[in-house]
């Protein structure tokens, strides 16, 4: 194959390294800087949000412990896409991002000549995005979670965070809150900069990330704004001029047994949904295949220990004062595979920490569940798999059966909730909104949190093909494949239809003859693409089935 990378020794080597030479001394490089090892210091930055607003500073931090180190730092961002900001139609956007983000780190690095990596993730899609292009480029990396904000403590004590205002906003419907508590909850809601302080798809990504042996230890649940998240900064910023030493590369790291250990860890934390998209999609770059069925298997042997907002009162603050993703690691000390190396050089048994609190972290003899967090479900109305968070169900049935209401796509939902009644044992059928039907494969955390804040969520069901947040909480079942673009079963169920959901047996079924379904099947129009321009239109084109990880 083909060599597709150089290093800064081959970039500016020689005659013909006067043009790259030219460039870094125009910005301010000497001649020395250019001889000691080249290192890209990328942040998922913008202004846009809480979860990347302190990655700008935080670089700053992590150049200085590269200067004094011996390398030589060079700072470039990528996008930072926020799901709470890209929520109903700008989340068509979301999951694609996912790809560019990857593809930015890799078109840099590949037009460069670096000879290692910092990586500054977000929230939501960048740490997975940088996580991709680390396995994908394979030279030294290291990452520095941007940890979670702080709290709000209302009136009560009670801490507030980004979940409640999506609940607030069914309460609000329901004429269960005032307009004045409504503002007050928009208000507070985001007390720092910082990713949000339940454990959504961002704060479960750094946590992985960690867990991963992918940043240094304590790194993932140090609040952004503490002085010790500038430390750990300068601490990553020298560790990675002496990985570049010692040629520590992403892919001794990201092995089968490693990515074995974080599928353990999200189950024994409750964490979301998501990953189950992330982590097929980052086995497939570091080149390897992690399927559903490895997914549920390691889910069912793994209690889940942990759980926190808005799943329980426990927010990102107890996680970390509860001793964080170590804490979590020496839990399940009798579970994971140690021997995996970490970016530290020794192994992830390291990064093991002594539990602080009881109650936010329990032992594996007195879970909160005897398995993990999330269920892996196959049945005629999903061959290919769905996923269900049962650790975000109060009280889940072992079985239960439904009747259908179709919808066929998030707007006509949200309608539906808005404007006329939903019962308790409906059964709400959300499809076309898979990878390439939606295209983008939507996050429909509104819709359920307005069902939440509304008391229906855990007596009225949701079936879709697109997905869910890491924040929702409820009877939610999402990345039902094959989608509906595709013609998969989801796209013949009718109103009125009984859907059976069994989380003993892990069955979602259409409860019709497989008479009627190939009768239905025949008769199911062809759908035609729901985006032919742009970067949408190349990425419904493209896009694999969220089983695979909906991968281009």
């Amino acid at each position: 194959m083909k060599k597709m990378l150089r290093d800064s020794q081959e970039l500016f080597e020689g005659i013909k390294g006067a043009y790259p030479r030219a460039m870094f001394k125009s910005v301010g490089y000497t001649k020395e800087d250019l001889r000691k090892p080249i290192i890209g210091v990328v942040s998922a930055w913008s202004e846009l949000h809480p979860g990347s607003y302190s990655n700008k500073e935080l670089a700053q931090f992590v150049k200085a412990g590269i200067w004094a180190a011996g390398g030589t730092p060079v700072e470039f961002h990528t996008i930072a896409v926020c799901d709470a900001i890209a929520q109903g139609l700008g989340m068509h956007y979301s999951l694609p991002s996912r790809e560019v983000m990857a593809a930015e780190i890799e078109v840099m690095v590949g037009s460069g000549g670096f000879d290692g990596l910092v990586l500054l993730p977000s929230c939501d899609k960048s740490p997975v995005a940088m996580l991709m292009a680390a396995a994908r480029l394979n030279i030294p990396t290291i990452f520095l979670p941007p940890g979670p904000m702080l709290s709000h403590f209302d009136e009560n004590g009670e801490q507030r965070i980004m979940s409640d205002i999506k609940e607030a906003m069914g309460a609000i419907k329901k004429q269960l809150i005032t307009d004045d508590q409504f503002e007050a909850v928009e208000s507070d809601t985001c007390a720092t900069v910082g990713v949000c302080g339940m454990m959504g798809t961002g704060n479960t990504m750094g946590c992985l990330i960690e867990a991963l042996g992918m940043s240094l230890p304590e790194t993932a649940t140090t609040p952004t704004v503490y002085a010790e998240k500038r430390r750990q900064a300068k601490k990553t910023g020298e560790r990675i001029v002496e990985m570049i030493r010692e040629n520590l590369r992403p892919r001794q790291i990201l092995t089968p047994a490693n990515l074995d250990n974080a599928i353990r860890f999200l189950m024994a934390i409750g964490g979301s949904t998501n990953v189950i998209l992330h982590l097929p999609a980052l086995a497939r770059e570091a080149g390897f295949e992690l399927s559903l069925d490895r997914i549920d298997e390691l889910s069912g042997a793994t209690p889940c220990v942990a759980k926190f907002k808005p799943s329980s009162k426990f927010t990102l603050w107890d996680f970390f004062q509860a001793g964080g993703v170590g804490a979590i690691l020496g839990v399940l000390a009798p579970l994971i595979q140690k021997d995996v190396l970490t970016v530290t050089g020794e192994t992830i048994s390291a990064y093991s920490r002594k539990v602080r609190n009881s109650d936010a972290i329990r032992s594996l003899n007195d879970p909160y569940h005897p398995q993990g967090g999330i269920v892996i479900l196959k049945g005629n109305l999903a061959p290919d798999g769905a996923v269900i968070k049962v650790s975000g169900i109060k009280n889940p049935p072992n079985r239960k059966v439904g009747t259908a209401k179709t919808f066929d796509s998030e707007e006509d939902l949200m309608d539906h909730i808005m404007n006329k009644e939903i019962k308790p044992g409906d059964v709400l059928v959300i499809r076309y909104e898979g990878p390439a039907g939606g295209p983008g494969m939507r996050e429909l955390s509104i819709p359920a949190a307005l069902l939440t804040g509304m008391g229906l969520g855990d007596s009225v069901s949701m079936i879709t093909d697109g997905r869910f947040s890491g924040a929702t909480k409820g009877f939610c079942i999402g990345h039902v494949t094959p989608e509906a673009h595709v013609r998969g079963p989801i796209a013949i169920v009718h109103d009125g239809d009984s859907i059976e959901i069994n989380l003993e047996q892990k069955q979602l079924n259409l409860l019709i003859s497989p008479e009627e379904m190939a009768e239905r099947f025949a008769k199911l129009p062809p759908r035609k693409p729901p985006v032919n321009t742009g970067f949408l239109g190349l990425y419904s084109r493209n896009v694999g089935q969220a089983n695979h990880g909906a991968l281009l």
